[in-house]
């Protein structure tokens, strides 16, 4: 501990994280118990995954990038397929869109319920955090029976999917629904009654409404903080436009709403897959492939931290010439800092864990041309631009 002014004090948090499996480095000036400042540092693997991918074909590629995020694996393999897919102009089997749409929402169910029983854990309700995992490995059988895998799923492909669902799984994953339909009503009656939980999660980590917009947060950081945001919705991909689900928000801006945001949400993804098998269609699992030609564009996913987005640019050859990915944890990190302010050093690793902050996939990047950062980041910004009319 160093004593800097007065008696204001830093700390470190890290690099090594007391309250996550990943390293981040957070040295946290405190006046007392109370956090006056802080300063984050990120970014401490350099894991080349973006120079790697301009070596392998477009298929290829699918597995590398299930491998930026074990936790939302889908996520990534679902916006790169799109960006590739809509770079190409590659038109997707509608019964293969629906399968992807099962997947993802698998894929956001185990993360969120993932997320919500490390929080528990991170102010000692380990009860909870039994409970949540006992829960999520319902949804985590289901992802195997789907799919083979539990973490990196080997499912979604250029074009299409690479399993198909028979109506004797679809039975098995509405039985495995119910399961986890009354596990997460459980949680949420838990959260809303406890005690203990309100008390260290209300009015912690507070970020308001206009410092999540000056910070541009995403996900349900931003949906927590009253920000009606979500790409399923604001630009629907993989026919999520079929689905009629709520964008889950929460006005509380502290922890206890970015509790309530996923635990909601959960439910929300239930519902679209109970829609997804319902009405899913008939039709091929994977598209014919066009030779490819220079072109570029994006794709864009609500990955379970949030947007989520993957830049192409083809040439004639069957390996991309560029890639470039951001991922929610890049924007939501700096917002850390604002939330810390005026609260406890005891609360600082769960307002920490409150953005479900995954550092592997923020720690993707590599420098691959002779343009500084800057420009680079510069030139994704207008074609986003261009793309979307942001």
């Amino acid at each position: 501990m160093e004593k800097v002014e007065g008696k204001v004090c830093s700390i470190p948090i890290g690099p090594y994280h007391p309250a996550l499996e990943e390293i981040a480095f957070y040295k946290v000036y405190v006046d007392g118990e109370r956090i006056v400042d802080a300063l984050i540092k990120p970014g401490f693997n350099h894991r080349g995954i973006e120079k790697l991918a301009m070596q392998r074909s477009y298929r290829r590629n699918v597995q590398l990038f299930e491998r930026v995020c074990g936790i939302c694996s889908d996520a990534h393999t679902t916006a790169y397929c799109v960006a590739v897919e809509n770079c190409l102009r590659i038109d997707v089997p509608k019964r293969a869109q629906y399968i992807r749409v099962i997947e993802h929402e698998a894929n956001r169910i185990h993360s969120h319920l993932l997320w919500f029983g490390v929080a528990m854990h991170a102010i000692g309700f380990d009860t909870l955090f039994m409970h949540s995992w006992a829960t999520r490995e319902a949804i985590m059988d289901v992802v195997e029976t789907l799919t083979g895998n539990r973490v990196n799923y080997s499912v979604n492909t250029i074009g299409g999917v690479r399993r198909d669902i028979t109506p004797e799984l679809a039975k098995y994953i509405e039985e495995k629904l119910k399961i986890v339909e009354k596990g997460t009503l459980y949680l949420i009656k838990a959260v809303k009654e406890d005690k203990t939980i309100k008390a260290r999660t209300s009015e912690v980590g507070v970020l308001t409404k206009e410092e999540a917009r000056k910070y541009c947060v995403v996900g349900p950081t931003a949906r927590a903080s009253g920000i009606e945001e979500d790409i399923r919705k604001d630009d629907p991909y993989i026919n999520f436009e079929d689905f009629d689900f709520e964008v889950c928000v929460e006005d509380t801006c502290d922890v206890y709403g970015r509790i309530m945001v996923r635990l909601r949400e959960t439910l929300e993804s239930i519902k679209i897959i109970r829609q997804a098998l319902k009405n899913m269609p008939e039709g091929k699992l994977i598209a014919d492939l066009p030779y490819p030609f220079p072109s570029e564009d994006i794709g864009r996913a609500e990955a379970p931290r949030g947007e989520l987005i993957y830049y192409v640019k083809s040439n004639y050859t069957n390996i991309p010439e560029r890639i470039k990915l951001r991922t929610p944890t890049f924007v939501n990190l700096p917002a850390t800092k604002p939330m810390l302010l005026g609260n406890k050093l005891a609360d600082a690793p769960q307002i920490i864990i409150s953005i479900d902050p995954c550092l592997t996939c923020n720690d993707r990047l590599v420098v691959v041309d002779l343009r500084s950062g800057r420009e680079r980041i510069v030139l994704l910004q207008d074609f986003i631009r261009r793309r979307v009319r942001l």
